[in-house]
């Protein structure tokens, strides 16, 4: 899953940046979005795995 996360911020980065060499304003915005999606989708994930980090935590000391 985090592997997704960072290869849409990735691919994002790719068009924004060729999207910006070539003065293509809608790719450039679709990489911007596909990176900034990517990154929220690695904090979710994150916040996630940290909850269950605690959950299992709790469920340990029962």
């Amino acid at each position: 899953m985090a592997e997704d996360n960072k290869f849409e911020q990735a691919k994002g980065n790719i068009k924004e940046t060729v999207g910006n060499a070539t003065d293509n304003k809608n790719l450039e915005q679709e990489g911007k979005e596909d990176k900034t999606s990517g990154k929220a989708k690695e904090v979710v994930d994150n916040a996630k795995e940290k909850a269950n980090d605690v959950i299992d935590k709790f469920k340990g000391d029962k």
